[in-house]
């Protein structure tokens, strides 16, 4: 097949174009393809599979709790001090290794409704970002945040929900707004966290 510019496509890249675009080719008949129309939008499902932990292979104690969050299956668990709740969130991990902490570490600060400020290394890769970001809708961190005794870490909330589930943060770990207002009111300060 000739194109325009001289460009050439072969019958098999013709053949997966027209697949692509729901146009089945047959017999040298091309018939669209359909389907029914769907009732609600499709669910779009987290490609990663949580995997749960027993608390005992992570901590010595359930002292103030403790939150486990696991980078590999993008998931954080919430285990309270006397057992009766445990809860297990998707979350959003860290784009790179560059960019992952692991070990152990605690919640140091809980804040409602977070301001935000980049850290001098994301500035140096997005030297576009402002200073400051209020609280507020637009915020990073979301509703809800909780700081760690690692400077710049924080489990927190975000407003973009498709970066849950995924590699899309510059350290933290990211929860559905709702999610991390539920764990705010679980967690206090003093819970023992751990990453890896």
């Amino acid at each position: 097949m000739k194109l325009i510019k001289d460009s050439f496509i072969s019958r098999r890249g013709a053949l997966l174009g027209a697949a692509a675009s729901g146009v089945f080719l047959g017999a040298g008949v091309a018939t669209a393809q359909t389907t029914a129309p769907l009732a609600t939008p499709p669910v779009r499902r987290n490609i990663s599979s949580f995997s749960t932990s027993n608390w005992r292979d992570h901590f010595d104690n359930l002292n103030h709790g403790a939150i486990l969050c696991d980078i590999d299956s993008r998931a954080v668990q919430y285990w309270s001090e006397d057992e009766s709740v445990y809860k297990l969130y998707p979350s959003s991990v860290p784009e790179s290794e560059e960019l992952t902490k692991r070990g152990y570490t605690s919640v140091i600060k809980k804040v409602e409704g977070p301001s935000w400020r980049p850290t001098p290394s994301m500035k140096i890769r997005n030297p576009d970002w402002p200073d400051y970001f209020p609280p507020g809708p637009d915020n990073p961190l979301g509703t809800h945040a909780l700081y760690l005794s690692w400077q710049y870490y924080r489990v927190h909330g975000t407003g973009d929900t498709r970066k849950i589930g995924r590699q899309s943060s510059n350290g933290c770990i990211g929860l559905y707004n709702e999610h991390i207002k539920e764990l705010f009111a679980l967690a206090e300060v003093g819970t023992q966290v751990k990453l890896f």
